[in-house]
Order: C-alpha cells, then structure tokens, then sequence
C-alpha cells in the first residue's frame, strides 16, 4: 500500500476567525468540508469559515462505515446517491489527494420469500435510474464472496442478494482532509476548537453566529452538525423532526486478505467488509433509544456479532479491537433534510440516518449549489423541510435494504 500521512498537520487553518464572512458553515465533518470545496471550486465563494467544536473530522466523520453504494429504491433518493457515486469515481484525481476507493461491490443479502420480493423490485427500479444492479443466486453469492455461508439449514438462509459492483469503501479520514486541503488552499477558513452556542436572528433573517471564540457576523449559515442538528437549529428557532440516535460498530485485529467485497444483510441487520489496513469493519442498526452518547447498548453489538459469525464462521475466532459509536439524526421518513429554512439566508443539511457517508461528495456540491443560489439543486430539492408539511415524502425505511 502506498504511505500517506496519519495527520497532515499542515492542512488545518488559521486559528483565529475573522468577525464576519460571507457563509459560516457549522461542523467541519465530511459534509461541512465538502460543502465549502464545492463553494469555492464551482460558484467562486470563498470567504467562507467552516467552525468546528472539536477538530476537524472527529465527529461521525471519524466513526462511519466507510460504504459507498447508490442502490437506494426511490428515484429521489437514488439520484442523490448516484451523484454522489460518480463523484466518488473521479475524487482522488480532483483533491489530488488519496481517498484509497475500493471499488470492490455491495451485496444486500435476502433471507426470506418478503426479502427476495422486494430486492428483486429494488434491482428493477436501480435499472430504470441507470444504476448498475443485479441479482444473485446463492450460488453466484458464493462466487462473488466465498466466504459467506449459504448453506440452506441455517437459521437465516441466503437465498440470493442484490449486487452493485461500482459500489465499494474509501477511507473516510482521507477523505474528510483531502476536501480540508483543498478548501484551504483556495482561501476558506477551517476553524477548530470553535463551539457554536448560538444563532442570532433578527427581522425573520439569520445575522450572526455566538461561538466560542466570540461573535462572528454571516451573510449565509449553513448547518451541517450530523447528530446534533436539532439542538443547532433550535438555536435559531427552527424546529426540526429529527430524532438522535447511537449507532455502533467495531473492528477487528488486522487479519490478512480474506474478504473481497461487503456484505449486508437487513433481516440480521449487520454489514462486514474489510478495511484497507485488514481490520473487519462491522456494524449494525441505530439502537432504538434517542441519546447523544457516543456509545450505545452492548445488546446491539451481541446481536450483530451472532449474526455476523452465522454469515461469516470463518470470523469466530477474530478478536474485537475496538467498539465506538455515532450519534445519527433520523428523519421520518428516513431521508435526509436539506434546503432552506423558514428563517432566511439559514441553511439545513441533515436527517441522513446511516447515509451521510457515501453521500459526502454528492450533497456537498448539491448543497453549495442551494447556498451559493437561493435555492435547492434539482437533485435535493426533494428533500426539502416543506415535505413533511405537504406529505411529499420520500420513505426509505427498509426500502435500500439496511441502510448503511
């Protein structure tokens, strides 16, 4: 493998603001830091800081699954997401910086008559968007990842999956510095250790930002605080249906090459794939509680770990390196919000559940494009806060399989 740096120290920015830019953006994870590269590449506006509590990418940036896929049923959903995976496949060659994507295939298993249905359906509507889908009989499963047990007499049998085969994994700290780096090198401020404790509104219209590091006047705010959105955007009276969430995973020791591909499964709602270093990622669905903590119910994690090891008994004696947790806001329906708000010139991107990774890139420039404009990108439009008063929803919940 090639050698890139663990902690580019030189990528990060000034660390004093200024007292007023054109666009302040609110969390300096994936979607913030893309959301500004896109800014200042396509619509030229680059007085822009993104503030950040913590450091850069040390929020749900720093515990995700690192999937990337677009097979999402919906035609909303996938053209997002499709998006989002055409600009995975030129990325590194853009930030002239290492993402390391592996384009190494998504299977979502089926278990049951219900799970074959409806997988055959999502395969059929992924064609008629344009999106690469097939479906596999266990057999061709096998083929594709050896490793999986398809044997018949199990207590969740593999009777076939879908398959992406442009889907795959990227290293997601790569990520979130390669756009880091080239924000920065084109003038946008990147600001740590910057808690935002406030809003300020004045006539119906967004004026500042209260932070830690004093008051800084916005033109534009955009938040993109994964796990904590409504708590931000209470600051400025708008109230977002968004509940919060743990969602856990693991890895493994280091183990050499043995899985080629990832795999997920919604009936025993876990994913495996296997990271760039060697280490098994796992993971498993949102716990069922609403909390901020990153860390969540050791019940999730034995359940995913049983399940894990029925797919996948070649695992049963892998040690578990470590465990964490993220905090994920979840809409309704399951997709995300991003738009304007009722209070002009404030700006919203949230809502994704366990999709906001591999739509980093895709609702970056999407984003942007609403800020930089007015109004929503043909392809977030959809995704708007007026649905949930209009009905026009866009209902994800078990629709693209487990929705990592």
């Amino acid at each position: 493998m090639r050698d890139f740096p663990e902690h580019p120290d030189w990528l990060w920015s000034s660390p004093q603001p200024k007292r007023s830019y054109d666009v302040v953006i609110v969390g300096g994870g994936g979607h913030g830091l893309a959301t500004a590269y896109y800014l200042a590449k396509n619509h030229g506006i680059t007085d822009v800081a993104v503030l950040e509590r913590g450091w850069l990418a040390g929020g749900n940036m720093a515990r995700n699954t690192t999937i990337i896929r677009s097979n999402y049923l919906w035609d909303e959903s996938a053209g997002i997401y499709e998006h989002a995976l055409k600009l995975w496949e030129g990325l590194e060659e853009d930030l002239g910086y290492p993402i390391l994507f592996s384009r190494r295939g998504v299977l979502n298993l089926a278990h049951s008559l219900q799970d074959v249905r409806e997988s055959v359906r999502r395969v059929h509507a992924n064609r008629l968007n344009g999106i690469d889908a097939e479906w596999l009989g266990p057999e061709e499963v096998k083929e594709v990842c050896p490793i999986v047990n398809v044997s018949p007499g199990v207590r969740y049998p593999v009777l076939g999956a879908t398959y992406q085969p442009r889907a795959g994994i990227a290293k997601h700290d790569y990520v979130a510095w390669g756009y880091a780096r080239a924000a920065a090198a084109m003038g946008v401020h990147l600001v740590e250790n910057c808690e935002v404790t406030g809003i300020e509104v004045t006539g119906g219209r967004v004026r500042a930002v209260e932070t830690a590091q004093g008051r800084i006047a916005a033109g534009t705010v955009a938040l993109c605080a994964a796990g904590h959105s409504s708590v931000v955007g209470a600051m400025a009276g708008v109230k977002l249906p968004l509940q919060s969430h743990p969602l856990q995973a693991l890895v493994s020791e280091l183990l050499e090459p043995v899985h080629p591909t990832v795999v997920m499964s919604n009936a025993v709602h876990v994913y495996v794939s296997q990271a760039h270093k060697g280490e098994l990622v796992m993971g498993a669905g949102i716990d069922a509680y609403n909390s901020y903590r990153q860390r969540g119910a050791f019940h999730i994690i034995e359940r995913q770990m049983s399940a894990a090891l029925e797919l996948f008994p070649i695992f049963a004696r892998a040690h578990v390196l470590r465990t964490w947790g993220g905090v994920v806001d979840v809409s309704p329906d399951a997709s995300p919000i991003v738009g304007p708000t009722p209070v002009e010139n404030l700006y919203v991107n949230c809502g994704w559940g366990t999709g906001g990774f591999k739509a980093t890139p895709g609702v970056g420039w999407c984003y942007a494009h609403t800020i930089a404009h007015g109004e929503p990108h043909p392809l977030n439009a959809p995704f708007s806060l007026e649905r949930f008063t209009t009905g026009a929803l866009v209902d994800e919940h078990g629709a693209a399989a487990v929705a990592h």
